[in-house]
């Protein structure tokens, strides 16, 4: 796993980001889960070509390029076969957000890639589901789904997802949105907007992955055929001045994951990262981590490489943490608590 981390903000100003209570919206399940998980869902699953050691994980989870994480992840999807895998892993990743003081997130779950693997849909809805409000009792962390089609497995995918997420026996409580991840190069947006459509028709809120690695076309697209109420990535819409301009005007929030877009080649370096050209244009940012332990990250230190390329102070980092909130899909007396929270901390911090 290699470390992309930016580590150039200042000791007090981690230590400020350690203790700041945060959303986040845009991270994965399986992704999300730490050398310490897999290597447990390995050793239950001898037969897998994932590492048991968690110190060989290291270079396992060193990518060459986007095409080559894709399928170190669906590597560790295979880990994932039984109501028991799917329990540990939510409850455990959970309990990881909870020592990041990550209060609320919309985590981005891949049914598809579970219920085709012979896990029974109900028996999986209901391990989420138990893990959710075991996590929520236990760390104080709110959980949410996000239910995403991946895109690299068709359209017979896209229907077993909307299905799953509208199925009035099988949808879960915590089921809040509707993505669209994996691949974008030859995964053309348009073709899964029926789906989109009976999602968002069942109360489901857009949320697909779009410009990551191809061209602002893509946001385009996720825009107007999947009715995206945020983008996930979105690193391209630099590249069109009209694109910033709309999404700005319409207050379309980028999900943005600085070190994954490093990690898979999206982006050169950090430096060149367009999270700045997206806040000059007057685009709503949230800072995000993806896949954070395949990165060699955590949100923590995704806040610390915002805080270094934005120039960000306390006061700074605490309006781009109150900017997920807002854009969350908390209900409203969830988020005026937390965006509470945050004020408290900030303002208990910076008194002299």
């Amino acid at each position: 796993m290699t470390d992309h981390r930016d580590a150039s903000a200042p000791h007090d100003l981690h230590a400020f980001i350690a203790g700041l209570p945060k959303a986040e919206l845009h991270v994965h399940h399986v992704g999300s889960a730490s050398p310490r998980i897999v290597s447990e869902l390995a050793a239950r699953h001898p037969d897998s070509k994932v590492p048991t050691d968690p110190e060989a994980l290291v270079d396992y989870f060193t990518f060459t390029d986007f095409a080559h994480f894709i399928d170190v992840y669906l590597s560790v999807v295979d880990l994932i076969r039984t109501p028991e895998d799917v329990r540990l892993l939510t409850y455990e990743v959970a309990r990881d957000m909870a020592r990041q003081q990550i209060r609320y997130a919309e985590l981005t779950i891949t049914p598809f890639s579970s219920t085709r693997r012979g896990i029974d849909e109900g028996a999986f809805m209901d391990a989420i589901e138990d893990a959710r409000k075991a996590a929520e009792a236990e760390f104080g962390t709110v959980l949410r789904w996000c239910f995403d089609i991946p895109g690299e497995a068709g359209l017979a995918s896209a229907e077993e997802t909307v299905r799953l997420a509208t199925t009035d026996k099988l949808r879960p409580e915590g089921l809040v949105s509707f993505g669209l991840g994996g691949p974008e190069i030859g995964v053309p947006r348009p073709q899964f907007k029926p789906y989109f459509d009976r999602a968002i028709a069942a109360g489901l809120r857009s949320v697909p992955h779009a410009g990551e690695t191809t061209g602002p076309e893509t946001v385009w697209d996720a825009l107007t055929d999947l009715r995206a109420e945020r983008i996930g990535h979105g690193t391209s819409s630099a590249q069109d001045p009209k694109l910033l301009a709309h999404l700005a005007e319409h207050g379309i929030p980028l999900e943005v994951c600085p070190t994954s877009n490093i990690a898979t080649r999206a982006v050169r370096t950090f430096d060149e990262h367009p999270i700045k050209e997206f806040v000059r244009a007057g685009v709503v940012v949230t800072i995000n981590s993806d896949d954070p332990p395949m990165f060699g990250t955590d949100l923590n230190s995704e806040y610390a490489v915002a805080a270094r390329l934005l120039d960000l102070d306390e006061r700074g980092l605490a309006a781009l943490a109150k900017n997920a909130v807002e854009v969350s899909f908390l209900d409203g007396a969830g988020k005026a608590k937390l965006a509470e929270e945050i004020d408290t901390y900030t303002s208990a911090w910076l008194a002299p």
